[in-house]
């Protein structure tokens, strides 16, 4: 092993370490080196496939020397104790989305990598998508003039069986909520990062087809933006087959509409030559839209691999603990407007 690269371990061998083992992989300078997880079966079994050491013990596999960083794939409301303990032995950490399930338990976890000096980074791999960094460059040149309108929708699915294979899913204490905290978190961070901060925030919701959950698997929020804008928040998991998530911002002078992550409309009234090039960047597949394991590895590499450059270059990660945690406020505060039945100023 090259000391070049920055050595990963992965806490938690279920089904997104796929992903991040993949991401580690194609990222430059970077190395899978171990995994840790409780079940000594199923975490050897993950091991023996991408041939690195396995780990059933957390407190030993921290203080491995041979580890510079970790990811973190455990269940929501788990990842701000194992991050503690982490942070504590000198690793960095790549914690997968949500940072964490409540706000106050997130800050911990920024202010832990904080006294302790490492870097923490999350995966919201979408903003990585050509279309995003598109959208975001005309929003930031002014082509849209003032935002109007800003949504997204999310009308995903997932099985029953998708629920009832983890304990852990769909409940308040581990998920930390239902279709919008967990899959939804992606489309609320694309819109904080291209709009700007909600100021204001009215939600309905409810588990309209799934059993033994105890979150929504379907909300609608309206939203009003500090900039002005205002617009809606559409997630679901409960239709099927699944479609691609959709995100529209219209302006005074202009709208971008963004599927799964491919420009299907790119219009100004300033038009310019090289407009029509953007409506052929991305795709619009499926994605995670109706089987979790379909997710990609691509943007989640790129995630990665900024995370190891921010190491080498002691600079913060494009999206560290403090990008993470926007999306947790944002979320919470619309299930505070639904357990209390009214708008919610953030």
């Amino acid at each position: 092993m090259s000391r070049q690269k920055l050595r990963f371990g992965i806490i938690g061998p279920g089904s997104v370490a796929h992903i991040h083992s993949r991401a580690i992989k194609l990222a430059e300078d970077s190395e899978l080196v171990a995994v840790y997880g409780r079940d000594e079966k199923k975490t050897k079994d993950f091991a023996d496939q991408y041939s690195i050491k396995a780990y059933s013990n957390l407190e030993t596999f921290l203080a491995c020397d041979d580890i510079d960083a970790v990811t973190i794939a455990t269940a929501s409301g788990t990842h701000l104790d194992i991050g503690i303990q982490a942070a504590s032995q000198g690793k960095h950490i790549l914690c997968e989305k949500p940072l964490e399930i409540i706000s106050q338990r997130a800050e911990k976890l920024i202010k832990a990598c904080t006294t302790s000096n490492v870097q923490l980074g999350v995966f919201f791999q979408a903003r990585f998508d050509k279309s995003t960094q598109l959208a975001k460059e005309a929003i930031r040149s002014g082509r849209l003039g003032k935002i109007l309108l800003a949504s997204c929708q999310m009308r995903w699915y997932r099985s029953q069986e998708y629920y009832d294979s983890a304990a852990w899913r769909g409940t308040w204490s581990l998920d930390g909520g239902g279709c919008l905290m967990n899959q939804g978190i992606h489309s609320i961070d694309l819109l904080l990062y291209l709009v700007g901060p909600p100021s204001i925030v009215s939600a309905f919701q409810g588990p309209l087809t799934h059993q033994r959950i105890e979150v929504e698997d379907n909300l609608c929020a309206a939203v009003r933006f500090k900039n002005g804008a205002v617009g809606t928040i559409e997630a679901s998991t409960s239709c099927s087959p699944g479609f691609p998530r959709r995100i529209e911002i219209s302006g005074e002078k202009g709208t971008i509409e963004i599927e799964g992550n491919r420009i299907v409309r790119w219009e100004f009234t300033d038009k310019q030559p090289e407009d029509e090039n953007a409506k052929t960047t991305g795709n619009t597949d499926m994605g995670g839209a109706a089987d979790p394991a379909a997710i990609g590895d691509t943007e989640h590499s790129l995630v990665v691999q900024d995370f190891v450059e921010s190491i080498k270059e002691n600079r913060q990660p494009f999206i560290n603990g403090v990008e993470g945690k926007r999306a947790v406020d944002f979320i919470c505060a619309i299930y505070n407007s639904i357990r209390s039945e009214a708008a919610v100023t953030l």
